[in-house]
Formats: structure tokens, C-alpha cells, sequence
């Protein structure tokens, strides 16, 4: 993980990419958004979306698996470099989710974030806030996941 002073205020940084496949959009489906669109093609085809579509809540989840394994990444980096490695904050939340256009079997997204902006915290020494966008495309470079979040991080030590 990584300290509020190594944050890069507008650098994008790419986060990986998914494959949506009809197995997985229906598993998700199944256990936590159970609508026709997102269980059958049949369903998918006849609706707005044109196909069976992954739920915004499945691709907002991928979003945090594939966050995860960048942060450890950045942490095993650190470790190995004989830095200093900061524990995860965690996040007061999100706004402005948005879903443009649908997810389809067979879509592959790639992920992005970019810090925005951040601030210490003058309420808890030690730790800051940083503000930023998160945002997905599809293989056609279509904006499928938009959204603004924000998360606490440790700052080094003063």
C-alpha cells in the first residue's frame, strides 16, 4: 500500500482488465442481483441492453478485486526494495456512480484510477485523504464504470 505522499495527483494508472464471460454474469446474477437480463441470453437479448449484461454491482466488484491485487503489488515492490510499506486506510465512500452503457458476455474492461486531489487530515495526525476517479472501458474504449471516491491513507512518518 502505498503513504499520502507518494500519491501523483493525475496520473492514471491502468488497474487491469476482465473478461465478462455469460458463466460469470450469471453466477454474480444468481447470488446477488437476480434479474432476468443478467440470468438468461434470451431475457438479455429482449431487453434494453440488447444481450445478456453483466450487473453494474459486478463490474463496480471487479473493480475492487483487480484494486486490491495492484495495491499488493505496489506493496510486494516496496517490501523487496527494502521500503517501508504503509497498511490500507479505508474508504468513506463513493459518488456519482455511473453505468453508461452495459457490459455484455463476452465484453473485457479495463480499469483505471486517477487522484484527483488530497489533503492531511488536521483531525487524525498521521493520516491524509485522497480524493479521486475511477473508471472503466470496454474493447472498443466505450466508458462503461464512472465514479468518484475517496480513501484515508497513513501518512509517513513526521
Amino acid at each position: 500500500m502505498i503513504f499520502l505522499e507518494d500519491t501523483r495527483i493525475g496520473v492514471r494508472q491502468a488497474l487491469g482488465s476482465y473478461t465478462f464471460t455469460a458463466d460469470a454474469i450469471k453466477a454474480f446474477a444468481r447470488a446477488y442481483d437476480p434479474q432476468a437480463f443478467h440470468l438468461d441470453e434470451g431475457a438479455g437479448e429482449r431487453s434494453l441492453f440488447g444481450g445478456l449484461a453483466a450487473s453494474g454491482w459486478h463490474t463496480a466488484s471487479v473493480y475492487m478485486k483487480l484494486l486490491v491485487a495492484y495495491l499488493e503489488t505496489l506493496a510486494s515492490e516496496a517490501k523487496a526494495c527494502g521500503e517501508e510499506v504503509a497498511a490500507s486506510g479505508p474508504s468513506p465512500g463513493f459518488k456519482n456512480l455511473k453505468w453508461p452503457r452495459p457490459v455484455l458476455a463476452g465484453d473485457t474492461i479495463s480499469y483505471f484510477y486517477e487522484a484527483t486531489s488530497m489533503r492531511p487530515l488536521a483531525s487524525r495526525p498521521g493520516w491524509g485523504i485522497v480524493f479521486g476517479t475511477t473508471t472503466a472501458v470496454n474493447q472498443r474504449d466505450e466508458l462503461v464504470l464512472f465514479f468518484e471516491n475517496s480513501v484515508f491513507l497513513r501518512r509517513r512518518s513526521l
